[in-house]
């Protein structure tokens, strides 16, 4: 979920998603298809919505591989150099896709006097996910690499988490500097450190130890930062032990770049 911009014309809106097997298939994805459907081709989809080509061969893979049919066929070649179009399927798929967004944009706005952050904060909390961590913030930066995007998130408090996910990562979730984003951390991820120490991990995350739940072989810390937010980890009982720790103790969570995943609700 994106805030809602400082345009004169800006509105609030609640992302519409549609299933496909056990996965969402993102509205860009869906207007990728609908780009497709006017364009004939895939290179101008691309170009029609601001997405590389490779990137939007991707998507159209995946969404052939979700679909129970086959949504977009594609021809190579030719006098005209080939070309795309969707099939009944894929074109039923939009049809349904566009009068979904039309009933969205009519219940949206039944909300439009209520608070915008409540809605957008109460949407982040019907999330759901696997990873025992899942932080909301706004991008601060984003640096690009031959392969990789470095990727900083501003989360509650002013702490800050860093990314690395690849380009093509980046891209497909129209990351930018300021718009909103998560970053999941599974708990076995993080890395507890009693006292301040030079490790070459990206984040090192500072507070105190606010509960300890011992297990018959792993313990779960929880970590409270300065700003708010609580880091779990999983460790071993006997780096526990060896930890010394106590709830109240000053405690550091280290977490590599490379172990955050980023995502975005859009």
């Amino acid at each position: 979920m994106m805030p809602a911009d400082t345009t004169p014309h800006s509105e609030f809106t609640l992302p519409l998603a549609l299933r496909l097997g056990n996965v969402d298939v993102s509205n860009r994805r869906m207007k990728l298809l609908e780009a497709v459907h006017a364009t004939g081709s895939i290179s101008g989809a691309a170009k029609a919505i601001g997405m590389t080509y490779k990137a939007a061969w991707d998507a159209i893979d995946v969404i052939n591989n979700l679909g129970a049919e086959p949504v977009v066929i594609t021809q190579h070649g030719g006098a005209g150099g080939g070309g795309a179009v969707l099939t009944r399927y894929g074109a039923g798929l939009i049809e349904s896709f566009v009068k979904l967004s039309a009933l969205q944009n009519q219940l949206t706005a039944l909300f439009a006097a209520h608070n915008i952050q409540q809605i957008q904060d109460l949407r982040s909390i019907l999330m759901k996910t696997s990873a025992r961590n899942t932080f909301s913030g706004t991008v601060k930066s984003l640096t690009q690499g031959a392969v990789n995007t470095e990727v900083v998130l501003t989360i509650q408090g002013d702490d800050t988490l860093t990314a690395i996910i690849t380009n093509t990562s980046a891209e497909s979730m129209n990351l930018a500097v300021g718009s909103a984003a998560f970053a999941l951390i599974k708990s076995s991820f993080v890395i507890i450190a009693k006292d301040p120490v030079c490790t070459s991990a990206r984040n090192q995350l500072c507070g105190t130890v606010e509960r300890i739940t011992d297990g018959a072989v792993n313990a779960e810390i929880v970590i409270k930062l300065a700003g708010g937010n609580l880091v779990t980890a999983m460790i071993t009982e006997g780096s526990t032990k060896e930890l010394g720790l106590n709830v109240d103790d000053k405690a550091c969570a280290l977490i590599k770049a490379s172990h955050i995943i980023v995502g975005v609700d859009h």
